[in-house]
Order: C-alpha cells, then structure tokens, then sequence
C-alpha cells in the first residue's frame, strides 16, 4: 500500500474568491493484493494514530448519545434543556467525547494487537500423573474473553457512528 496525500491548499483563497479556481487536495492511493486479505487488520494500523493524533489536537466535541456513554458521564433532560436555552453546552460535553474517542483508541490498540486472545489462554495445564506441562492451552477465561470482544465490537460501532464526526 502506499498513501500520498498533501495538504489542503487554503493559500488559492484569493484564486478562488476573484477567478474562481480552486485546486482540490491531491490524494493518490495504490492498493496491493496483499492490503486486503486480512482488510481490518491492516486500516487499523492507519486509523490508531490518526484518533489519537485528533484526540491530543480536537478542538471541540459532537453531540454524543447519552446511550453510548456511562451513566455518570450522562445529563438529565432537565439539565441539558437549562444548558440548551443559553447555546452552550453542558460540562459534561467534553468528557463524553473524550470517552468515546478513548474507547475508539482502545478498539484500534486492540486490533493492531495479533495477539489479545492469548491474555485469556492459560499457559500450562496439570496433567494426569500430576507433571504440568508447558505450552498447552487447556483453560480458557471465556467470560474475559467474550467481554473483551464485546467491548471491541462496541468500539467499532462507535467507530462507525461517529465517523463523520472525526474532524478538528
């Protein structure tokens, strides 16, 4: 794969403004057999850096769903109409933000990771006669595992809905 795309050229403004041209972003992409056959692993590798780079540089927040975020980081009806009537937002705005762009870096960490089954293998096992022996994985956490999956999943649903949201 190989991605080259330059920046936006907001110098034409005045190109723009008295003859109208406006050059777009140039962006080039070439994509080889190789990208796609494990498709999610590799786009993970270039969304990461790009949230965290947005989350240390954001300079502001979306309205985010009450439902996608923990109860302590919700607002009452009541509260957000009081918020509402003078255009602000309320002060908990930014923190839901924060913890959804968190949970998105997170997901992607774990994608990027091949290896994040294996927190949930057990590394030896007691054989019959009592010798343990090393390098089987006969238990398993199933529960840890099924909760890490699950919160991934949710990641990536957050990922999705808030996608055109990832902007600064």
């Amino acid at each position: 794969m190989k991605v080259n795309i330059s920046g936006y050229p907001n110098y034409y403004y005045w190109l723009d403004k008295f003859f109208g041209w406006n050059p777009k972003q140039k962006v080039s992409v070439r994509i080889d057999p190789y990208d796609t056959w494990s498709m999610d692993h590799t786009l993970a590798h270039i969304i990461l850096p790009m949230l965290v780079q947005l989350k240390d540089t954001n300079h502001g927040a979306p309205n985010v769903d009450a439902a996608d975020v923990p109860k302590e980081l919700r607002t009452t009806k009541k509260q957000l109409d009081a918020y509402g009537k003078n255009g602000d937002v309320d002060t908990k705005h930014f923190e839901r933000w924060n913890w959804i762009m968190d949970e998105m870096i997170w997901t992607f960490e774990q994608k990027c990771r091949d290896d994040w089954t294996m927190d949930y293998y057990g590394d030896y096992i007691q054989g019959e006669d009592g010798i343990i022996c090393s390098g089987h994985f006969e238990w398993i956490d199933r529960e840890g595992k099924q909760a890490h999956q699950l919160r991934m999943t949710n990641g990536f649903k957050l990922f999705g809905k808030y996608f055109e949201s990832l902007w600064d």
